[in-house]
C-alpha cells in the first residue's frame, strides 16, 4: 500500500504550493480524499500526476508577421 501525503508534502513533491495542490484536488486533476478539514493523497497518485504538466499553458509568445 502506498504512503498517504498531506497537501503540504505533495506541494514540496511537485514543486508548486498547497493553494495549487488544492486547486487541482477540487478541480478533480488529482485524486484525493478528504479527511476532517483536510486532504491525504495517496503516493501513486501523486506519482502519476507528476509525470503530467501541471501549470497553465504556454502563452503564446511568438510574434505574427503579416
Amino acid at each position: 500500500m502506498s504512503a498517504l501525503l498531506s497537501t503540504k508534502d505533495a506541494a514540496v513533491r511537485l514543486g508548486i504550493s498547497r493553494r495549487r495542490v488544492i486547486s487541482l484536488i477540487t478541480a478533480q486533476r488529482l485524486p484525493a480524499t478528504k479527511v476532517g478539514n483536510g486532504w491525504v493523497i495517496n503516493e501513486a497518485d501523486l506519482v502519476r500526476v507528476a509525470h503530467r504538466k501541471i501549470g497553465a499553458p504556454r502563452k503564446n509568445t511568438y510574434k505574427d508577421d503579416a
